[in-house]
């Protein structure tokens, strides 16, 4: 019997299932995959326990809430936690390179001394008795020993400024930022108590106004949450943005308009807002509003500020009819790179938004309560954020201030990343003994002779109270997720060592026993825990929370300790007499262009260079080989005779730097965008070398009226090489 088309099918079928239902050829497969996984150059992973933990990552400034994925107890990656109002499940470029960074070939394995041009490893013991010799020589001696830090919003300040005052010194400083000089403004200039936040969640406009808010300006992550909020998919709007500033940044780029505004004419564009409120009868009640008014109704009128900042009148009175139309609009006032911007722009920024009435509330300008210190030698934060490094380190250059015999840096960077750079570095070069408790090997610590390395962010107890840019108090606790991969010491605990060891005490024995204290401290002021109600809807009424009721065990679980507490003024003023004389901006023809560095989270920051795997986040028109690029547009192109990728010199009057030119329209007329991150000349093989550093060609001018130290608006002249 032959076969025909249909029993052929059958047969096949057939036989398919029948070998599928055979156990024969799966142990022939089993067989096979056995055998080749047991080849014995197959590589072999060191599997363990897989866990989670809820901790602060520290790399950025503001501190993202993150989960660290252990496997055998070893960190192998961050994610975001969802369940922490600080960043709400997002992370930031470098918080979320974290891990990668804890086994960087650029950290310090541990305390090591200078011996002449080297370092040589010692131990924790030597080291403690070579500083504290260094110390003793120093006490009672105003001085004679200054410390840096670079954390502005954890206990730590705490602990080592009250060290330092124990020894009797006080030249204590913060690397700056926007919120020391919001503080200088609000609590000095202007008479106000507490600390200055912006409630974004519930403002329906903002203006900023030169704060990169959505790139690297304040708390980045919680920002962009609160955008993405304002905007939900395939729904109308529920608030506005305009960014006004030099460069169309990744703020600008979402915004709803973008209002090309040069960085040294911020302040005045500011107070021309002021002018069309005041004329059309804002008014606040402050001791000097009357002699506000007279300043902005007569250097401020809109063909002034026209002349000052080139903005048309009808500009500026569109962008006033609309913050006066807003029912919840709000204003956001700083520098394109968080730092350097002056005091004019902070209290015109202040001043405008209490014109609109917007001061404590939701959606407005928040004053907040400050932290009460449990360390009682440290310096008062009102009086820490109170000092300029910057007029100290130039003083120091200028033989105007004594040069002291010890310098101590915490988790900063100065050589690297303070205007001026290279005059900052030989002043600090200067000073016979520098201690650096840097993780990494950064510029700073190689021109050091002690290093004390603190453990990675992840692998010590920290912590974060209410980063500047935050529109409600908030405190999160960050606590080792792994031993350390080195042999570092948590600089908090070696310094309570040391001070015991020198007969100082500073009442605990631990920094885990300080950040108990802070826990118990801020338990007593009320708040809540945000994982219950958003701080924002229960400023606004929409949800309530209740008290939390032991801090120090909810933040060991991740959450952030919240309070939508503010502080009540009492007499403040606008700052009238010192706007006079500091907003105006002066030209200068021989450096004719101005300067707008760009900070970018993916490439680093002040104090971390830009991570491994972030390298591909780069565009090759910002770094191509070992040339980083600047921005200019075609307009300033072509004044220049400036072609694309052409390399050029930017030359300032205490710096210069080399980069190649990218030409775009992000960058109003008379501005070169120069990017921030580049020109390392230490860290690892991934940055160094690569670009030149922008802080070169930041000069520092002296703010009229206020006596402020300023380089926003730093002026340059550009030349082809």
């Amino acid at each position: 019997m032959g076969l025909d088309r249909r029993g052929f099918i059958h047969l096949i079928v057939g036989g398919a299932v029948g070998t599928l239902f055979t156990p024969i050829p799966w142990k022939f497969a089993d067989d096979l995959s056995i055998w080749t996984q047991n080849w014995p150059w197959i590589p072999r992973l060191k599997h363990g326990e897989e866990a989670r933990t809820a901790t602060i990552s520290k790399m950025c400034a503001a501190g993202c809430a993150v989960n660290i994925r252990t496997v055998g107890g070893r960190p192998v990656a961050a994610e975001g936690n969802p369940n922490n109002v600080l960043s709400q499940g997002g992370l930031c470029p470098l918080c979320a390179a974290g891990v990668q960074m804890m086994y960087s070939p650029s950290r310090l394995p541990g305390p090591m001394k200078r011996e002449n041009d080297s370092f040589k490893q010692i131990t924790w013991d030597e080291a403690a008795a070579l500083l504290a010799d260094k110390l003793n020589a120093t006490v009672g001696k105003d001085g004679k020993l200054a410390m840096i830090s670079g954390d502005e919003s954890g206990t730590i300040n705490e602990v080592l400024s009250g060290f330092a005052a124990a020894l009797g010194a006080t030249d204590y400083y913060l690397m700056p930022g926007d919120g020391q000089t919001s503080s200088r403004v609000w609590t000095g200039l202007m008479g106000g108590e507490g600390q200055i936040g912006f409630d974004l969640e519930n403002a329906d406009l903002t203006l900023f106004i030169g704060a990169d808010a959505l790139e690297s300006w304040g708390p980045t992550v919680r920002n962009q949450k609160a955008f993405s909020a304002s905007r939900p998919g395939g729904e109308k709007p529920k608030a506005s943005y305009i960014y006004a500033g030099p460069v169309q940044t990744r703020t600008a780029a979402v915004s709803d308009a973008w209002v090309p505004v040069l960085p040294e004419g911020l302040a005045s564009f500011t107070l021309g807002l002021c002018y069309f409120l005041v004329k059309n009868g804002a008014s606040v009640d402050t001791r000097d509003f009357d002699s506000f008014k007279n300043l902005v109704m007569s250097h401020y009128t809109p063909d002034k500020v026209e002349k000052l900042v080139g903005l048309k009148p009808d500009t500026l009175q569109d962008l006033s009819r609309k913050l006066a139309q807003a029912k919840r609009p709000l204003v956001v006032v700083g520098s394109e790179f968080g730092q350097g911007g002056g005091q004019a722009l902070q209290a015109a920024g202040a001043a405008l938004n209490l014109l609109m009435g917007r001061l404590n509330q939701p959606g407005g300008m928040i004053a907040m309560p400050e932290a009460p210190k449990v360390v009682d030698a440290a310096l008062d934060r009102k009086d820490l954020l109170a000092k300029d490094l910057v007029s100290y380190l130039m003083n120091m250059e200028k033989g105007r201030a004594a040069t002291p015999d010890v310098l101590m840096v915490y988790e900063a960077n100065p050589v690297y990343a303070l205007p001026q750079s290279e005059a900052m570095a030989k002043a600090l070069a200067k000073i016979p003994f520098k201690v650096s408790f840097s993780t990494y090997m950064d510029e700073t610590a190689a021109l050091c002779d002690l290093l004390l390395p603190t453990p990675h962010s992840l692998e010590r107890f920290d912590d974060v109270y209410t980063p500047h840019g935050l529109g409600f108090s908030a405190w999160a606790l960050a606590k080792p997720v792994s031993k350390p991969a080195c042999d570092n010491l948590n600089s908090a605990d070696f310094t309570l060592k040391l001070a015991k060891a020198m007969n100082i005490d500073l009442g605990f024995e631990d920094f885990e026993s300080v950040l108990q204290a802070k826990a118990e401290q801020l338990g007593a002021m009320g708040g809540f825990f945000a994982d219950e109600a958003a701080p924002w809807d229960v400023r606004s009424g929409a949800a309530s929370a209740e008290a939390a009721s032991d801090v120090w065990d909810g933040a060991q679980e991740g959450k952030a300790w919240c309070s939508v507490a503010t502080v009540d003024q009492r007499a403040l003023r606008l700052g009238a007499e010192v706007l006079a004389k500091a907003a105006q901006p002066s030209p200068d023809v021989s450096y004719p262009l101005s300067v707008s560095p760009t900070l970018q989270l993916n490439v680093g920051s002040q104090k971390v260079a830009t991570p491994p795997q972030n390298l591909t986040t780069i565009r090759n028109t910002e770094l191509r080989g070992k040339a980083s690029f600047v921005q200019v547009c075609g307009q300033t192109a072509g004044k220049y005779g400036l072609s694309e990728g052409a390399m050029v010199k930017l030359t300032g009057p205490r710096g210069e730097c080399a980069a190649k030119v990218h030409i775009t329209e992000r960058v109003m007329p008379g501005v070169v965008e120069a990017p921030l991150g580049f020109g390392h000349s230490a860290w690892d093989a991934y940055t160094r070398g690569k670009g030149d550093n922008t802080y070169k060609i930041l000069s520092v001018t002296t703010e009229p009226g206020t006596g402020e130290t300023v380089w926003t608006g730093s002026k340059v002249k550009i030349a082809k090489i």
